[in-house]
């Protein structure tokens, strides 16, 4: 038989846009759970979450951070998760190892759509999720504007669990509408039972009668006790709560002030009495996988600098204790975190969250198991594509050789970073999910591995080609040095191809004025005088063919003939009227509707051809904008795309053709190509 989970434990989840105050409510879920004496600021860089000093020079969590209290006998891990849109993939990983998620938000309506990818996450993996409505104190519309906000970014209905008493800015205490008793707030303490304030009964009954029209959706029983007017016990009120929540069915909604711990306890409460245990959600995730062997699934990687590397893991079945074989990886150690800190032990139940050292070779999303076998792999989210670049190279350059084996520690500690040489330009090229993600990874190299980078936004990889044909062009290479010499001599046509055609090499030598031998020669040379064309790029779309030429008994060989061939395409080229040709990307934005003008704008203004737009497929309210762009105006895309879609929108890019520069821009290219190269010392 198949371990049961403890009903002991919940694991739940802090999601939320960037500044709503995540890591604020981990410090005060912490503090009233007795877990820390004193909360800590992120001003004071002194809290539990965002502990990774990349996260404390920048005052925002970059990171997953886990920590663990005890409220009522019932052990809790919280996974304090970022809110930028730059670290979303952090986000993801390890919302897929949670029973639950707190999404926190601030009461701004401009900000509620911010919401709308993480909700759409939530539910298309059926995660259980609570919204707790933060910084009351500085709301600037009505409670009930805030849950219509909300549930209009929402494919789940939102049920309002409380109702905030306010006067006038300040939120004093909450309505708990179940009981639709109301309580006072005060500071460092629970809330007191007061009477029900006449002046919100109106405004309570609107949003009461919501909640439970939401639930009668899911309950054939409470349905009919609305029609007859019945008022349905709290008992009942509460299990309707907690198998919908469970299910995914419905977003219970909170109100409060974490800084001042207001509206916490009542948070905590309703995640003990209505978050699902952790066997129902390992029913879930494991439900097409047999058997009782223990299975465990990789959250997130880190690299510390005293301990090496640290899994954080996903207990699902069975027991993991110190020393087991996972993946043919002997385990080093088992800790549970509270930040960086590490408490040890020996063992641990499935439902549980904890920290497993050594597991070299296991990645994020890995599923770890005592036994191998496809038929056990969990699923894992989606990787997100990166979007933006930066050249980089070591400050020091002996430095080169530890590079390779510091991005590969870099890329397991976060996998929505990716790594080139780029073949054309010859630059390392490091791609993120924006300019702050790759700073951050850029500190982490120099912090963590000693490697200071400098960095530049990488070369286009431009590339040129010819209009028209020269009929023959003569090539002739004759060198003398002392006994035998060097000789070669050809004719070339040289002609432009189609676009993407690329190269061809012919030949038409009759009567053998050119031996056979020494043909190969010829294709090397002028292969090799195309990868640097005279506009300083590589040469594409050009068929070459030799056409005739002479040769001498003793003197000529392959490589006479390749410096003849090479002479040929240096006169013939320039007579060829180079031009530049630049890379167009197919890009698909995405982006809510109310942007797709200004999405459109932006595209047109970077030189983009919009190829149309359309609905986006199972995103109520979103477009997918479809378009060819120039490569050289990608590079900063994503941040003006960010800044006109409150950091929402997004896109996806491919290769796809290339097309000439024009001759304006062609002439400011190449005089900046013809800078960069006079810099160089070339």
């Amino acid at each position: 038989m198949n371990e049961k989970v403890k009903s002991g434990s919940r694991n739940v989840a802090i999601v939320g846009p960037y500044l709503s105050g995540k890591t604020t409510l981990l410090e005060s879920l912490l503090f009233v759970t007795g877990a820390i004496s004193r909360k800590g600021s992120i001003k004071d860089s002194n809290t539990v979450g965002d502990s990774a000093a990349e996260s404390r020079d920048r005052h925002m969590s970059v990171e997953v951070s886990a920590a663990s209290t005890e409220y009522n006998g019932t052990r809790f891990t919280f996974v304090d998760c970022p809110g930028s849109v730059e670290f979303a993939q952090e986000t993801y990983n390890a919302l897929i190892g949670v029973d639950a998620a707190i999404v926190v938000c601030e009461p701004i309506r401009e900000r509620v759509l911010t919401l709308a990818p993480l909700f759409k996450f939530l539910d298309d993996w059926e995660i259980p999720h609570i919204v707790f409505v933060n910084k009351m104190d500085r709301a600037n519309i009505h409670v009930l504007e805030t849950l219509h906000a909300l549930k209009a970014v929402s494919s789940r209905p939102l049920v309002a669990h409380q109702y905030p008493i306010m006067q006038g800015e300040q939120l004093t205490g909450f309505i708990d509408m179940v009981s639709e008793q109301a309580y006072q707030y005060h500071p460092g303490a629970p809330a007191d039972p007061i009477p029900f304030p006449e002046s919100l009964k109106e405004e309570e009954h609107i949003a009461r009668a919501e909640m439970l029209e939401a639930l009668a959706n899911f309950d054939d029983h409470l349905l009919e006790e609305l029609l007859e007017d019945i008022e349905p016990p709290q008992e009942e009120i509460l299990l309707d709560l907690k198998m919908e929540l469970g299910a995914d069915l419905v977003v219970p909604v909170f109100f409060g002030v974490a800084e001042q711990d207001y509206g916490v306890r009542p948070l905590i409460e309703a995640l003990l009495r209505e978050a699902p245990e952790p066997e129902t959600t390992a029913e879930r995730r494991l439900k097409n996988i047999t058997g009782n062997t223990p299975i465990a699934q990789v959250l997130k990687t880190y690299y510390t600098p005293q301990g090496g590397k640290l899994s954080l893991v996903r207990v699902w079945r069975g027991k993991l204790t110190d020393g087991l074989v996972l993946n043919g990886v002997r385990t080093g150690g088992i800790y549970h975190l509270m930040g960086q800190q590490q408490q040890s032990v020996n063992e641990v139940a499935a439902g549980e969250i904890v920290a497993l050292s050594r597991l070299e070779g296991i990645k994020t999303g890995d599923t770890i198991s005592t036994e191998q076998s496809s038929a056990m792999q969990l699923p894992k989210a989606e990787q997100l594509e990166p979007v933006y670049a930066l050249a980089i190279t070591p400050e020091k350059r002996n430095d080169e050789v530890k590079l390779s084996s510091a991005i590969t520690k870099l890329l397991e500690e976060d996998c929505s970073l990716a790594w080139e040489q780029h073949g054309d330009t010859h630059e390392v090229i490091l791609w993120g999910q924006g300019e702050i993600h790759l700073q951050v990874a850029l500190d982490r190299l120099r912090r963590k591995y000693n490697l200071p980078m400098t960095t530049h936004l990488p070369q286009v990889p431009y590339k040129e080609t010819i209009r028209k044909t020269v009929a023959s062009v003569h090539g002739r290479y004759k060198h003398q040095s002392g006994g035998h010499g060097q000789f070669g001599d050809v004719f070339l046509e040289i002609k432009p191809l189609p676009r993407g055609e690329g190269f061809n090499f012919n030949e038409t030598i009759v009567g053998g004025v050119v031996p056979r031998q020494y043909i190969p020669g010829v294709e090397m040379g002028v292969r090799e005088f195309l990868a640097h064309g005279p506009l300083g790029f590589p040469v594409v779309d050009v068929a070459v063919t030799l056409t005739n030429g002479s040769y001498h008994t003793v003197d000529s060989s392959e490589q006479a003939f390749k410096q003849a061939a090479r002479l040929a395409m240096q006169t013939g080229i320039p007579q060829a009227q180079p031009t530049l040709l630049e890379p167009i990307l197919h890009i698909q934005v995405t982006t809510p509707s109310e942007f797709t003008s200004k999405v459109l704008q932006l595209l047109s203004g970077r030189r983009g051809q919009i190829l149309g737009y359309e609905a986006r497929n199972d995103w109520q309210g979103w477009d997918n904008v479809v378009a060819y762009l120039p490569q050289a105006e990608m590079q900063n895309f994503i941040v003006e795309l960010r800044s006109l879609t409150l950091g929402v929108g997004s896109f996806h890019w491919e290769y796809d053709h290339l097309q000439e520069v024009p001759d304006k821009l062609a002439e400011r290219v190449l005089a900046s190509n013809s800078n960069a190269s006079n810099g160089n010392g070339k």
